[in-house]
């Protein structure tokens, strides 16, 4: 594995069909219907446990995987790293077992990884486990055979570009000693294309093939016609076998491609229309390393797999078991709890996909969707429970048909008010669950979206930033948080600055209008003007001084103050737009921050 990201974006199209997410071909639907896997990087390297010869992996990445590479083993050496397995107690459908007790739909395994052994007995190579076990292991039929008969789809990793083993392989030292391109091609055509087609010829049905080439293919020394005689052969003998884009093709090159990976551990940012996926560990490692404690919560892994669906991507989560088969405790227990969760709330990820609101409008969670026979579902995911016991919805005009906790099996209804954009839910005095609570909010068809507001907080207030303006001024300049977080993000208006956004009140009434900025100037002629509902606010800017950001530490940066600007009166439920103008004098600019309004 590596941390790099494939930059590749999708500007083809592919067929469409129905209700499902655009841009999926029909090779890919059960991906994205699936959602949630599991990936297993284990092999010869899980005997080291991430030390050799009692030298811990020469990178402070601890990338278990990587530990011949790291520290410059001999691939012969290495290899009595297999005396260290315990055989008898190694059962592959336990890890079948875990994925699906964990509500996992495909597993993908590390068949070969980069230190090019193979986890099956191969006719191509001496250098896999029918030649270093007695009797022949081969694990990727074990598996094959344990995820047919759980119903779990099974996918291959295979390291296509880079094999530490083949003496004309490419390995990283060929940046020091080079490799010329006719003596890696006899590498291809001697390991690469026919251990595919053993791996696609022998062990049934192989839902998916996931490459790792972190960087694409005019970066490296492998060709693009390499690359598509390997996708060829793959569409030759098994046409329905889903191929990712760490093969080494941007998908502008090949719309072929069925699915964009992201980088280790990277999590989606954006909606996309096309599949996608974050393969991601549960601490940090990917093949077992015995001082790994990098562990991520389960509830963090929820939300981390609620996130990427929220957006139209998948989540697949790795385990990297020992050298008995064992997987460490921290990981089988969070991903069981996972299970746990999609037991009951599992509809709000099989099959779910992105909804058309902002992914950061509200305050409380994540949105997924799903339309469901004669009724279209959202599902909200309540990361905070508010102490209010209201749950605030802005942004869509329709009126709910009804809402419940999709984990009530009673689907006892809960109360709601609506109106315009802004539907306000009463909550049930505790939280259903513990980790990530979620309502269902049902209505007659897809709604409609008034998809420029800022939202209602749960406490009440609009928090109106340069950032969530929309639409988005072109030219605006926001410069981001520094500091650790002590200097806050802030757009500096060194002249006339304006800014507006879109809000939407529910109920009549009064509302206090703060701002906040820093001013390093000593003169007070600026001002800072507000116009909403005809009515208009100013604001003589003053001096904020500095405030020490770290104590005992020389941190002393800008002040940025909150200051009351006045109270507006909204006279009746409905749509606002609120104008701010910045207006400085001076030669030294005003950092503004953030407008409240409560």
């Amino acid at each position: 594995m590596k941390k790099n990201l494939i930059t590749c974006v999708l500007l083809l199209f592919f067929i469409q069909s129905g209700f499902a997410q655009q841009n999926t071909n029909k090779r890919a639907e059960w991906f994205t219907d699936a959602r949630f896997g599991m990936f297993i990087h284990w092999g010869v390297y899980s005997g080291a446990e991430g030390f050799w010869k009692g030298e811990k992996l020469r990178n402070n990445n601890d990338y278990a995987e990587w530990i011949l590479y790291r520290n410059r083993i001999d691939r012969n050496e290495y290899v009595t790293l297999l005396d260290r397995f315990q055989w008898d107690d190694i059962d592959p459908e336990e890890w079948v077992i875990l994925a699906k007790n964990s509500g996992m739909k495909y597993i993908t395994i590390t068949a070969k990884h980069h230190d090019g052994f193979g986890l099956w007995d191969s006719q191509v190579s001496d250098y896999d486990l029918g030649d270093y076990t007695n009797p022949k292991r081969d694990i990727i039929a074990e598996m094959a055979e344990s995820c047919k008969k759980h119903g779990i789809k099974l996918c291959l990793y295979y390291s296509h570009w880079v094999d530490w083993e083949h003496p004309l392989g490419w390995d990283h030292t060929r940046e020091i000693y080079k490799i010329s391109e006719s003596n890696y091609d006899r590498y291809w055509q001697q390991k690469v294309i026919p251990q595919i087609s053993e791996l696609l010829t022998n062990y049934g049905e192989i839902s998916m093939l996931w490459f790792d080439m972190w960087i694409h293919h005019s970066e490296s020394i492998v060709t693009k016609e390499q690359l598509l005689q390997l996708k060829s052969l793959i569409r030759e003998l098994q046409p329905n076998c889903l191929i990712n884009s760490r093969l080494g093709l941007s998908i502008e090159e090949d719309p072929d491609i069925d699915y964009k990976t992201l980088g280790d551990n990277q999590l989606g940012d954006k909606k996309e229309e096309f599949p996608w996926q974050s393969p991601a560990t549960v601490a940090h490692s990917w093949g077992f390393h015995i001082s790994d404690n990098q562990w991520k919560s389960t509830t963090t892994l929820l939300k981390s797999l609620i996130g990427n669906v929220s957006l139209n991507g998948n989540f697949m989560l790795n385990i990297g078991p020992r050298a008995n088969g064992d997987v460490p405790f921290e990981i089988s227990q969070r991903m069981l709890e996972m299970g746990k969760w999609l037991e009951l709330n599992g509809e709000s990820i099989y099959g779910a996909q992105a909804f058309d609101l902002n992914k950061d409008l509200h305050d409380w969670g994540k949105i997924t969707c799903k339309e469901d026979g004669n009724s279209f579902k959202l599902f909200l995911h309540v990361y905070n429970w508010p102490l209010s016991k209201h749950l605030n919805l802005t942004g869509i005009t329709a009126n709910p048909d009804r809402i419940y906790l999709l984990a009530d099996k009673q689907e006892s209804t809960l109360s709601f008010s609506h109106s315009g954009a802004f539907t306000e839910i009463t909550l049930p005095k505790n939280q259903p669950d513990p980790y990530v609570s979620v309502l269902v909010v049902e209505y007659k068809a897809k709604p409609e979206i008034s998809d420029e507001l800022v939202a209602k907080t749960s406490d009440g207030g609009y928090s109106l930033l340069p950032g969530n303006q929309n639409p988005q001024p072109k030219s605006m300049e926001i410069t981001p948080s520094a500091k650790y977080g002590t200097v806050p993000a802030f757009v500096a208006a060194n002249g006339v600055s304006d800014f507006s956004w879109k809000i939407y009140v529910d109920k009549p009434g009064t509302k206090r209008v703060d701002v906040s900025y820093s001013f390093q100037g000593y003169l007070n002629n600026s001002q800072i003007v507000l116009e909403v509902a005809e009515q208009s606010l100013y604001h003589s800017v003053h001096p904020t001084g500095q405030t020490v950001g770290e104590p005992n530490q020389d941190w002393h940066i800008d002040n940025f103050e909150s200051n009351k600007m006045g109270t507006i009166d909204f006279p009746e439920p409905g749509f606002y737009t609120i104008k701010l103008s910045i207006q400085p004098t001076e030669r030294d600019p005003i950092k503004f921050q953030w407008l409240w309004l409560k």
